[in-house]
C-alpha cells in the first residue's frame, strides 16, 4: 500500500510544480490525476514505497533540480548563440554515452534531462549506453562524453533513483 501512496505524493508533487498554482480546483484535478496514475503504476513506479521517500533523497532532488536549471540556461545560451552567430561551429553527430545506471527509472531520468537540454537528444538507450544527437561533438570516446554531456547530472540521480 505504501508504493501506491509514495507513487501519489510524488505525482502531486509534480502536478503541483507544473501548475505552479494552490487553487482548490487546480489541487482537486491534481489529487485526482495523481490517484489515477498511482493507483495504474504504483506497483510499477517504486517497488520500496515510502521507503524511498527519505531526506537523503529529498536533498539530492533538490539539488539536481538547482544543477539541471543551471546546465540548462548554459545549454539555451549556447544554443542560441549558434543561431545567432552563423560563424559558431556546429558539428552535429551522434555520440555514445555509457552510464554507471542500473535502473530503467534512473536511466530514465538521465535520459530526460539530456534531451531536455538544448543541444542534445536521447535516440536511444542499449543496455548501459545512450545514444545521444549532440548538436556540436567535440568528442567521440565515450569517456570523454560521459564527463561533457551526463555526469553532472548522473551523480545526483544515482543517489535519487538507486
Amino acid at each position: 500500500m505504501s508504493r501506491y501512496i509514495y507513487s501519489f505524493l510524488v505525482f502531486f508533487i509534480f502536478w503541483v510544480a507544473f501548475t505552479t498554482s494552490l487553487q482548490p480546483d487546480e489541487l482537486l484535478v491534481g489529487a485526482v490525476v495523481a490517484l489515477v496514475i498511482a493507483f495504474y503504476t504504483g506497483k510499477q513506479f517504486s517497488e520500496g514505497g515510502l521507503g524511498n521517500f527519505t531526506a537523503r533523497k529529498i536533498i539530492f532532488t533538490v539539488r539536481y533540480l538547482f544543477v539541471f536549471i543551471w546546465e540548462m540556461i548554459k545549454a539555451n545560451v549556447d544554443v542560441a548563440l549558434r543561431v545567432l552567430n552563423p560563424k559558431m561551429p556546429i558539428n552535429p553527430g551522434i555520440v555514445e554515452v555509457p552510464t554507471k545506471l542500473k535502473s530503467n527509472v534512473a536511466k530514465l531520468a538521465l535520459a530526460n534531462s539530456i534531451t531536455l537540454t538544448p543541444g542534445t537528444l536521447t535516440v536511444d538507450v542499449i543496455g548501459d549506453k545512450l545514444y545521444i544527437h549532440w548538436i556540436n561533438v567535440t568528442a567521440t570516446n565515450p569517456e570523454e562524453t560521459f564527463e561533457q554531456i551526463s555526469a553532472v547530472f548522473e551523480k545526483y540521480i544515482k543517489e535519487i533513483f538507486e
